[in-house]
């Protein structure tokens, strides 16, 4: 694929920016180059390679959920600076 002038200012129209004419032609070059990049990848045989669904084919380790007994307030509100019997107390946030 060529890129010319008329597709880098339809690109820039549809990104909503604005490229000066003194910059066009390193624009286009830089543009050339990237589409000539992915044209090599092309070349590459990949007939006998899988769809990769992932980057690691690490296993999450799960643990089973299991209902424990939940701590004494008198334990959670050990160190909380201020509490009732049964909430933490903040400072209002919000007017």
């Amino acid at each position: 694929m060529k890129i010319t002038k008329e597709i880098v200012h339809k690109t820039a129209h549809l990104a909503r920016l604005h490229i000066e004419e003194s910059r066009e032609e390193q624009m286009i070059e830089d543009l050339q180059n990237m589409v000539d990049w992915v044209d090599k990848l092309n070349e590459v045989g990949t007939d006998h390679v899988e769809p990769l669904t992932n980057m690691s084919f690490q296993v999450n380790a799960f643990r089973t959920d299991e209902a424990k007994p939940h701590l004494p307030y008198k334990e959670v509100f050990k160190n909380a600076p201020k509490h009732d019997s049964e909430y933490f107390r903040v400072p209002k946030v919000i007017k």
